[in-house]
């Protein structure tokens, strides 16, 4: 608002600036201009005006003082109401938040020092494996051991000294007198080579605390030379989670690592190998022949524990511990040592000679010795190891399993390629999870670099061709049919088959990182068709463990498999090769009228390492759609990998 008065001669400009109607001051401005004539005005009369002037003066004075003052009021009120808010902002932090414990390290550290090292005022003495620990009955009572000990009706409960009977072998001094250090003290140490003496002592005085740890260190650690050992101890001391682990380890690495862990084989129990056998989780390097190749190779190490194929002088000593045991044993038919396996020490060469150069006519599953073998070979997928030809002809060479068990597969192919091509619907449908794991085939394969790759397991698929092809991070499979090949495979325009599909990453230690499985997928596909698998996740980092699960034909049953009898010349009277394959036990000779046979039965040339007898024939694939085929004996897998295998 702006004023201007004019009295004699006087102009005075006032600019009063009230409230908002000016922001940008915050003063109101007087200014007073006089004129000339001023000194022409009469002093009384100057004076009488002059005073009416400045009561006049006042008002607007006063009312921009009232204005500041309330202006600088009302900016007190305001930071007053801020700093109230953040005041009871802060009390209702400081009231949500709970109060923070700060543990003192001296006060643990005294505790064990005091009472567990220098064992001061102790009230109790105990001694075990003849070491004597003078400690605290209040401390010990936090194991159920010692606190029904203490507290129950014993006589150790009135004692001052006590005296634990060690009878476990895995309780050492060292285990002892950490788990006793633990219970004053809220950490522990454990290491990979002292878990399992921990774990037996903390399991004796019922430690939960102290046996979860351990579980923990043992998961983190599972590798080939600890996998047994973890797997034994676990199942000892009831670790689930350990149990748990290491198996699905050996599912994972069996068939991969056998051959250079040669120690593995030796220290698995029948039932644990049972077991894997079984498992449909089991990653099958390449087809079920390798798995037969290995049991072969456990047996002879289980029979031979001494045998190491760089040290001749072991195995000596252990055809001597042999050959007294067949002194002492005349009458039952005793295991021979072929006198050439200390000249050569090629484990595989001595693997395969000794079922060969066995006296017995009958399997070795029927023999005494065998007979604590039969039920890894009862859950092994014997069907599947007649699908090749030269995987026949090993299996009646090592005349391991009873020849019955082999008529019987050839006739129920045979009745199932009769069905393929003249009835159409001829495939296995609608079969329960539990009914498909049984009765499938393992396949497994190994991809050490991610790109385009494709191949087949070869053998025989009842008139299927089927390649599986990894582009980029998808895994399809693809039924392969050409003209060329038509009086091979099958006639029908479509096929039914089931399969299932996993991948497992692994680390350094071959633990598993991540796995992704398919669905069990019940497909029926034209000539030459291709679908989808699964697409891969991208947890999923090279290399990668590949297993496949297929089945092609009805599964049929298998009961001839529960009993063997011990006298198996008196039943198995008809030979083999009535149904297409020989079964005389010495080799043909070159002149017999046996000679067109369409097996010929000789000894399968040896490898040169100790590793897995397979024979299995690797198909590889190119991007140009070339297929290109190989026989590998020897071999789990069609390549090799020195990092992981």
């Amino acid at each position: 608002m702006k004023s201007k008065l004019r009295y004699t001669g006087v102009h005075i400009g006032i600019f009063c600036f009230q409230g908002r109607d000016l922001i940008t001051s915050k003063f109101s401005l007087i200014v007073f201009r006089f004129s000339k004539s001023f000194g022409r005005v009469p002093v009384q009369r100057q004076t009488t005006n002059m005073g009416q002037f400045m009561v006049k003066l006042k008002e607007p004075l006063q009312l921009y003082s009232d204005s500041v003052a309330n202006m600088l009021t009302n900016r007190r009120k305001r930071k007053a109401n801020a700093d109230s808010t953040d005041s009871d902002d802060e009390q209702n932090l400081r009231n949500s938040q709970p109060p923070k414990k700060k543990k003192l390290l001296s006060t643990t550290q005294y505790i064990y020092q005091a009472l567990f090292k220098e064992q001061k005022n102790s009230d109790i003495a105990i001694m075990a494996l003849s070491k004597v620990w003078n400690l605290h009955k209040v401390y010990l009572s936090q194991s159920p051991y010692f606190y029904s000990m203490f507290n129950g009706s014993w006589r150790e409960s009135c004692q001052d000294f006590v005296h634990v009977k060690i009878l476990d072998n895995n309780i050492t001094l060292e285990a002892l007198d950490a788990v006793f250090g633990s219970m004053y003290s809220d950490e522990i140490e454990i290491d990979a080579k002292s878990v399992i003496s921990i774990l037996a002592t903390a399991t004796l005085f019922h430690l939960d605390g102290v046996i979860d740890k351990c579980s923990e260190v043992m998961t983190e650690t599972i590798n080939a030379d600890t996998v047994i050992t973890y797997y034994d101890a676990a199942c000892q001391y009831g670790c689930r989670s350990v149990k748990k682990s290491t198996f699905n380890w050996l599912e994972i690495n069996l068939l991969s690592i056998y051959a250079k862990y040669s120690n593995i084989l030796k220290r698995i129990n029948i039932d644990l190998m049972t077991a894997l056998i079984s498992s449909p989780d089991l990653y099958v390097m390449q087809t079920e022949f390798s798995l037969y190749t290995m049991l072969r190779s456990w047996i002879y190490l289980r029979l031979h524990p001494n045998y190491d194929s760089g040290n001749p002088q072991a195995q000596e000593g252990d055809q001597q511990q042999q050959q007294q045991q067949q002194q002492q044993q005349p009458q039952q038919p005793a295991l021979e040592i072929v006198a050439t396996l200390t000249e050569n020490g090629n484990s595989s060469d001595a693997i395969q000679s000794f079922f060969l150069e066995r006296k017995e006519t009958c399997s070795f599953l029927a023999t005494p010795e065998g007979q604590q073998y039969l039920m890894p070979f009862q859950a092994l997928r014997t069907q599947y190891l007649i699908n090749h030809h030269l995987d026949l002809k090993i299996v009646l060479n090592d005349n391991i399993i009873p020849k019955d068990w082999i008529h019987n597969h050839v006739l129920t192919h045979w009745n199932s390629i009769l069905k393929v091509d003249h009835l159409p619907e001829e495939g296995p449908q609608n079969l329960s999870a539990e009914k498909f794991n049984e009765n499938c085939m393992r396949c497994g394969r190994i991809l050490l670099d991610p790109g385009y790759q494709k191949w087949r397991w070869t053998g025989f698929q009842f008139g299927l061709d089927l390649i599986i092809v990894c582009n980029s991070r998808v895994l399809s499979i693809r039924r392969h049919h050409r003209n060329e090949h038509e009086r091979l495979l099958s006639l029908q325009v479509k096929r039914q088959f089931m399969i299932r599909a996993s991948i497992t990453s692994i680390n350094s230690q071959r633990q598993p990182i991540f796995t992704q499985k398919s669905e069990i997928n019940s497909l029926c596909l034209e000539k030459n068709e291709e679908v989808v698998l699964m697409t891969m996740d991208a947890k999923l980092v090279h290399p990668l463990l590949i297993s496949v699960n297929l089945l092609v034909v009805p599964p049929t049953p298998q009961t001839f498999k529960e009993n063997i009898l011990l006298n198996e010349e008196l039943v198995n009277s008809s030979p083999i090769s009535e149904i297409g394959a020989n079964c005389e036990r010495p080799l043909t000779p070159p002149n017999s009228p046996q000679s067109e046979s369409a097996i010929c039965i000789v000894p399968a040339t040896p490898p040169t390492t100790f590793s897995p007898q397979n024979t299995r024939r690797s198909v590889s694939a190119t991007s140009s759609g070339s297929i290109v085929s190989t026989v590998s004996i020897g071999s789990a897998s069609s390549f090799s990998s020195n990092d992981y295998m």
